[in-house]
């Protein structure tokens, strides 16, 4: 019955999209094993990050800034954003002219966590990715132009752009 399947290729290993899905596992597998060593997750991270780098301009951050800022789901965003509350590395207030939004920020105990989580970040990714050598930079910069190249279209499908 599997001999009528036909692929588009001989392997696995010839769809760039099984690669990237197979490096990303990896990736965040390594990736979690050490976050957890500190007690967060790489989506805590990474909300915590926006956070924090938003926060250097001086404005006040919301909700919806941090989602926009790490191109994710402000419902999923909300969520993890209340956990962090309760783990007591953000707080929440009221913004000062939206009365729909709060003014998120960084508690000094999150500001130790997010110190310590970049540090393991850059760790686990400097590890994983110098095996790439000289060509790391070319890489980095592939990974830039799909990202900027695709971004665009969030919400279209394959067949809308062709």
């Amino acid at each position: 019955m599997s001999d009528q399947v036909s692929f588009p290729f001989n392997t696995p290993e010839e769809s760039s999209g099984y690669l990237l899905w197979q490096v990303t596992m990896l990736w965040q597998r390594t990736m979690k094993r050490e976050l957890d060593k500190i007690d967060i997750t790489h989506t805590q991270f990474v909300l915590m990050s926006a956070l924090g780098w938003l926060s250097k301009e001086g404005n006040s951050v919301t909700q919806i800034d941090i989602a926009n800022h790490s191109n994710t789901d402000r419902m999923m965003v909300s969520k993890v954003l209340r956990t962090l509350e309760e783990k007591k590395v953000i707080k929440r207030k009221d913004h000062p002219v939206d009365t729909r939004a709060k003014v998120i920020t960084l508690t000094p105990s999150g500001v130790e966590l997010l110190q310590k989580a970049l540090v393991v970040v850059q760790e686990v990714d400097n590890t994983f990715f110098n095996v790439l050598g000289p060509y790391r930079p070319i890489v980095d910069l592939n990974l830039k132009s799909l990202f900027e190249n695709h971004n665009h279209s969030e919400g279209t499908s394959a067949s809308d752009e062709k």
